[in-house]
């Protein structure tokens, strides 16, 4: 019987020196958000959580078919694997990154395994359902954030940063898969109010829910007002 051919990530992906820098440019609002988080190794980490992240967002989204971005969400469950497994991991800069925040950070496998889980549901041409759509918002937005959070402060309440992060997704859900804003309006807002519970150590890893409602109202990111936004945010502790 013949392997199972492996389908590589994007091979744009950028190199280790580069990552943070791609990171602001594809995800400028979580990028915002690390920017105020204590101390360069937490930033490397949260850097690399979302690259991660942005990794497997992308495994769907650039796929030509629903078996490659199979093949490409299964790709980095095998390195997750690998990352458990204590063995070395594959040469490639995400993963290796994602690799040394998981040592130094003690991340949680099975919530890093979860937001590749809740990829595959992206690969389904069937619209979202408002009820699919706010499980998607809270596993992977939701789910980062509660990583983010314990990567800041272990002690964080991880429902309050679940909460902040799935506000964020919410608000960029909207008017991309057929969620309406009267529909995730109350959704939203419900999370944001929830996110209160985060410790200000951990704050910065749902600093960027302050951006949600202009998402949602279809505001496209812009430099000095988000960063705005967010300082705000940070100073108040509110989102």
């Amino acid at each position: 019987m013949s392997p199972t051919p492996q389908v590589m990530p994007d091979p744009d992906t950028p190199s280790p020196e580069d990552l943070d820098a791609a990171l602001a440019r594809t995800d400028p609002d979580r990028w915002l958000s690390s920017r105020f988080a204590a101390g360069a190794e937490a930033r490397r980490a949260l850097v690399a959580l979302y690259a991660f992240d942005q990794e497997l967002a992308r495994a769907p989204r650039t796929a030509s078919t629903p078996l490659v971005g199979e093949m490409r969400l299964a790709w980095w469950g095998e390195v997750l694997a690998e990352m458990a497994s204590g063995g070395p991991v594959r040469r490639h800069p995400v993963a290796q990154a994602l690799a040394e925040a998981a040592r130094a950070f003690s991340l949680d496998p099975g919530a890093l395994e979860a937001l590749v889980d809740v990829r595959y549901r992206e690969l389904d041409p069937r619209p979202l359902t408002l009820e699919e759509a706010l499980e998607w918002a809270d596993g992977s937005g939701g789910g980062c954030a509660v990583l983010a959070a314990s990567i800041l402060d272990p002690e964080s309440d991880p429902g309050a940063a679940r909460a902040g992060g799935g506000a964020w997704s919410i608000g960029r859900l909207v008017r991309t898969a057929g969620l309406s804003l009267d529909a995730a309006q109350a959704p939203m807002e419900i999370r944001l109010k929830a996110a209160r519970g985060v410790t200000a150590r951990a704050f910065p890893a749902v600093a960027h829910a302050a951006l949600a409602r202009a998402r949602a109202r279809g505001r496209p990111p812009s430099d000095l007002g988000d960063r705005l936004r967010l300082m705000g945010a940070v100073l108040t502790g509110r989102v």
